[in-house]
């Protein structure tokens, strides 16, 4: 273990730190607002930054790092596959890209997976999937839902229900309206002629963690079969076993007697575990739309991806993650109801599934500033919207490390109550 640097080595970690901001300022594009943080290293569910500072990550890359940091089975499958392959290009035939595809269509239905790099593109995938498939017809519309968030590509922002996200950035890429979300009649009156798809995230992440109800999914199943619309999901951030199961609208579903599938889903961040992968999985029904020469990516699919994202499912299967998951998420959520009942003036509410949990503040709490009191404690979390703090942590934490981290919640939410008087 490396060791952490001593008190009297402080002004020259305070220059090290400065050192990689300035690199930052003259050399990378300013397109963030990053926290004043430099990390260094990581292990399981902790990261140290170049102070030797420990921080117990609740953040997980957002949502990204399903097994932690530095998970010693994912560094030994990269390892080994980059002593044979890196990459050929989907010109070929590759093992492993089957495999993972295979994984994936067990897990949901009978259909076909196309393998890319990220979320964004997972869902410019599904975007053509729509188009292509209402053409013929003169159909191209896609309806997506207010507070939505669906990449930062051109047509991605097009999608997302969130203004922030496209201003300056105008004209929008047409073909994409945005109606209010949990809400059947507004979508039931937003299909038009033009309409070829409906595409919502069961559960909106970017937004502030808001889920949609069983009857939402089913009453959307129902209206685009009446419509012969095509039904998209994006779990890109909800997705691999984060609530629980496999995908969002699964967990949501699990109580419902009724049946539903979408037909197409798109997938990234945790089924990675860090290593870029994206993927979309398209209904057997619909799964020759995209045929030849339609869809492409160089990168897609690598074996070095494969290898990644097929050693995370041996892990959660192995470990029995999803169902680690929905207990330490169970955990959480009730120890935050407890506190939301002591201190409602600081905490409105705690809600999610699983391993992705969103805590409501109150308004005059801003979600970043909270973000940044955390990290003072040794805490990372996400901020989300104006004043939700999310909870998106490696689905093997423990319990231990549970504890702790609400800990720092609990005393974080003290000090704003008594800022409060």
């Amino acid at each position: 273990m490396k060791e952490v640097l001593s008190a009297p080595t402080s002004a020259i970690v305070q220059n090290e730190t400065k050192r990689v901001r300035e690199l930052f300022d003259q050399f990378v594009v300013p397109s963030y607002s990053r926290f004043d943080l430099v990390l260094e290293r990581g292990e399981g569910s902790y990261v140290w930054d170049v102070d030797g500072k420990r921080y117990l990550d609740l953040a997980g890359g957002i949502a990204v790092c399903s097994l932690g940091h530095a998970h010693p089975e994912i560094t030994k499958a990269l390892t080994e596959q980059s002593k044979k392959l890196i990459h050929v290009s989907n010109l070929y035939y590759i093992e492993a890209q089957g495999q993972l595809a295979k994984r994936i269509v067990d897990l949901i239905a009978p259909g076909r997976v196309f393998f890319c790099n990220s979320g964004a593109e997972a869902n410019e995938g599904l975007f053509k999937l729509a188009r292509k498939f209402g053409h013929d017809e003169g159909r191209y519309e896609i309806i997506t839902t207010i507070d939505s968030f669906h990449g930062r590509t051109l047509a991605g922002i097009a999608a997302t229900g969130q203004q922030k996200v496209k201003k300056g950035f105008e004209p929008a890429v047409e073909g994409f309206k945005q109606v209010r979300f949990n809400n059947l009649d507004a979508m039931r009156a937003a299909v038009s002629s033009k309409t070829a798809a409906i595409l919502v995230e069961p559960v909106q992440g970017e937004s502030g963690i808001t889920m949609a109800t069983p009857e939402y999914l089913l009453g959307l199943r129902k209206l685009c079969d009446e419509h012969n619309l095509l039904l998209l999901f994006d779990e890109v951030q909800a997705g691999h076993f984060r609530t629980g199961k496999f995908q969002s609208w699964q967990r949501i579903l699990e109580n419902s007697d009724a049946d539903l599938l979408p037909d197409a889903v798109s997938m990234a961040k945790s089924l990675g575990g860090g290593f870029p992968i994206g993927a979309f999985w398209i209904r057997e029904k619909f799964a020759n739309v995209l045929s030849a020469g339609s869809h492409a990516t160089t990168f897609g699919g690598t074996p070095l991806a494969c290898a990644a994202a097929l050693k995370i499912f041996d892990v959660i299967e192995r470990e029995k993650l999803a169902t680690n998951a929905r207990e330490i998420g169970a955990f959480i959520l009730g120890e935050l109801h407890t506190l939301q009942k002591k201190f409602p003036n600081v905490i409105k509410v705690a809600r999610g599934a699983g391993l992705m949990i969103g805590i409501e503040f109150q308004l005059r709490f801003k979600a970043a500033e909270l973000v940044k009191k955390l990290h003072e404690r040794g805490l990372l979390a996400v901020p989300a919207g104006n004043s939700v703090v999310r909870l998106l942590p490696a689905l093997n934490l423990g319990k231990s490390e549970t504890e702790e981290g609400l800990r720092v919640i609990e005393k974080l939410v003290v000090d704003l109550a008594k800022e409060r008087k």
